[in-house]
């Protein structure tokens, strides 16, 4: 059941005329009074052929006119308005039931406390079997203005007590990190105008789209500009960003005037301050590859650096920023990623965002490396090959599967849920990067007693794992993986052990494929040769040696010079 309380200005009769009128798409269906503040000498126009709307209007306004009166200032805010919802799935509700469920939201509210007789005046009006509209003027009785600071919360906190006395679908509890709602306004809006999104929804994509390219918040205006983003800065006498606003070309209002939203309207994380803390935490941090080696492409530094959320994740230290940062590279490589993989990634991207914030605080800079591997993605000058981005994109898979464990520890079920659905469709797009890249490795699959000996190291190294790794339609094509990283001189055992730490198998839809992402991209340098590195330091030391024993006449008359020299000195 949602409850979403909406501003609705001075206007009672103009909200009452719609809720007793046809609605905007013909879908209102006998509008009548439910409950009420006192329904003994309410006017109901949906019963009673002889009420009007402005005599209910009246009738709900008369400690706002009396107030008005007394205190010679009129109140302009006085109308509230709440519709309640109950799920698709949930049964059909009583008018009774239905009365019952607005008694107790008001009371939530602060509108009407329960045993309060000075409370505000209100209506319910039902024109419709799967929802209310709950409307009251906010002047008491008593000429005072109601105490309504939190009351949303208080009313999410009665739904879900509705939702389990009643039986209905039960939601999570909400914890203010969600993005704002359209309204349905902006939908209709969206709809009349053809767009597939509405503003505010379309105004947060471009602005999360835009945050792997900025590394402060100018930059970041500068990149909205760019684009088709209109952007409204407030700035000091200084000049100094104090706040923005974006809004989408062509969304006006009804005087013609560009229609702006504050970036913490669209999102709680998308407000200046908490975007500048994002931004600006810029503190070097090595990629732990940079000590085995440089990887040659951004993809492989960012396999690399989800690798190490993974251990961050599993100590439990400064999680957040690290999930926040992840939602940054899962857009990132939404952008870059090959085309065919885009839609998937985007969806992806846009489920997690709602995971990225919770009312745990985030210490960005811990998550510098993940941030980095976002941009460098986003300023790459080439795509990545097949086996790169198939590698990143199951370590996201894993990488996102451990932040909704995470949440879910937490108790944030929003974030869980989301994070979740980010986990289906990055496995989506991890089946169209693998593809080709397993079909090509089953057609070079080592002989048969070579996949024996390699099942041998498999059952050695994960035995609990052997049977399904090698039942798995993949297991030709890891044989292919271990076979090349033998060749280039690893350690087969260390090396499945090593992959198999790195993403738990038990969960793996597909252990041997997941082992092929991993080895691919761990074995992708070769080992250096031993005995090649002795011959080449004996050959070193040999060569030194000569040098030595049999100088060249250049080398010996600067011998000579330096002898000379420090025999000088000596005198």
């Amino acid at each position: 059941m949602i409850a979403a309380i909406k501003p609705s200005g001075a206007n009672t009769r103009g909200l009452l005329a719609y809720l007793y009128g046809p609605g905007r798409h013909d879908e209102h269906n006998d509008p009548h009074v439910i409950a009420g503040f006192a329904l003994l000498g309410m006017p109901d126009p949906g019963r009673d052929e002889n009420a009007t709307l402005t005599q209910l209007a009246r009738h709900l306004d008369e400690p706002v006119r009396l107030r008005n009166t007394e205190f010679g200032r009129k109140i302009t805010d006085h109308v509230w308005h709440c519709p309640v919802r109950a799920a698709p799935e949930d049964r059909q509700l009583s008018d009774s039931e239905w009365g019952d469920i607005a008694q107790r939201i008001v009371e939530a509210a602060g509108i009407a406390p329960a045993g309060d007789d000075l409370g505000c005046r209100w209506v319910a009006v039902r024109h419709a079997d799967d929802h209310i509209h709950i409307l009251a003027t906010t002047v008491r009785e008593d000429g005072r203005r109601p105490r309504l600071h939190d009351s949303g919360v208080r009313i999410g906190d009665a739904c879900r007590q509705i939702e389990r006395d009643y039986g209905l679908r039960q939601l999570k509890k909400g914890d203010r990190t969600a993005a704002r709602r359209s309204t349905q306004a902006e939908m209709h809006k969206a709809e009349r105008l053809g767009w597939d999104q509405t503003s505010r929804e379309w105004l947060q994509d471009q602005i999360r789209a835009a945050i792997p390219h900025a590394t402060n918040a100018e930059q970041l205006m500068a990149y909205l500009e760019a684009g088709d983003v209109l952007v409204k800065p407030r700035r000091g006498p200084s000049g100094d960003l104090l706040g923005y606003a974006v809004g989408r070309p062509g969304d006006l209002n009804k005087d013609g005037e560009q229609i702006y939203h504050p970036g913490g309207k669209i999102a709680p994380d998308l407000s200046l301050p908490k975007l500048k803390a994002r931004l600006e935490a810029s503190a070097s941090e090595e990629y732990p590859s940079a000590r085995r080696g440089k990887p040659t492409t951004p993809w492989d530094e960012a396999t690399d650096a989800v690798d190490t959320l993974h251990s961050a994740l599993a100590d439990g230290t400064h999680v957040q920023a690290h999930i926040t940062a992840l939602g940054e590279l899962i857009e990132a490589t939404a952008q870059n990623a090959p085309a065919e993989m885009r839609a998937d990634l985007r969806a992806a991207a846009r489920a997690f965002a709602r995971a990225q914030r919770s009312q745990v605080r985030a210490e960005h800079r811990a998550a510098h490396a993940i941030r980095a591997a976002a941009r460098d993605i986003v300023h790459a000058g080439t795509g990545p090959d097949g086996s790169a981005i198939a590698a990143l994109l199951a370590a996201l898979v894993w990488a996102a599967i451990v932040a909704a464990r995470w949440h879910e520890a937490k108790g944030h079920a929003h974030q869980a849920d989301f994070a979740r659905q980010a986990v289906q469709r990055l496995q989506w797009a991890v089946d169209d990067a693998l593809a080709p890249t397993i079909a090509d490795l089953e057609h070079r699959q080592p002989r048969q007693q070579n996949r024996l000996a390699l099942a041998n190291d498999i059952r050695a190294a994960v035995p609990n794992h052997a049977d399904r790794i090698l039942s798995d339609p993949a297991w030709p094509a890891l044989t292919t993986v271990l076979g090349d990283a033998e060749a280039r001189g690893h350690d087969l055992h260390r090396l499945i052990k090593e992959a198999a730490a790195q993403r738990e198998l038990d969960t793996a839809r597909q252990p041997a494929r997941v082992l092929v992402t991993r080895i691919q991209h761990t074995s992708r340098n070769p080992v250096p040769n031993r005995r090649a590195e002795a011959a080449r330091r004996r050959s070193t030391m040999t060569s030194s040696s000569s040098v030595l024993a049999h100088p060249s006449p250049q080398s010996a008359a600067a011998a000579a010079a330096a002898s000379e020299q420090q025999l000088g000195r000596r005198r």
